[in-house]
């Protein structure tokens, strides 16, 4: 005989695995210390001076004086 399964109980365990993988992936998403996000932040600062340091114009959009 086939084994009687409780629908509301199955549901609530599914609905309970799936809470737990959205925690899981919100914990490494955004589960970062405050020195850790303050790093990203100064490389990603890092990063936009270099790359405005090196624009060829002094225009901040751009475009070329021709």
């Amino acid at each position: 005989m086939a084994e009687i399964v409780n629908l509301r109980r199955a549901r609530k365990a599914r609905d309970r695995a799936s809470a737990e993988a959205q925690a899981a992936q919100n914990r490494i998403e955004f589960g970062r210390t405050k020195a850790e996000r303050k790093l990203t932040e100064a490389e990603k600062a890092q990063a936009e001076r270099r790359l405005e340091g090196h624009r060829l114009s002094g225009e901040p959009d751009g475009k070329d004086e021709a």
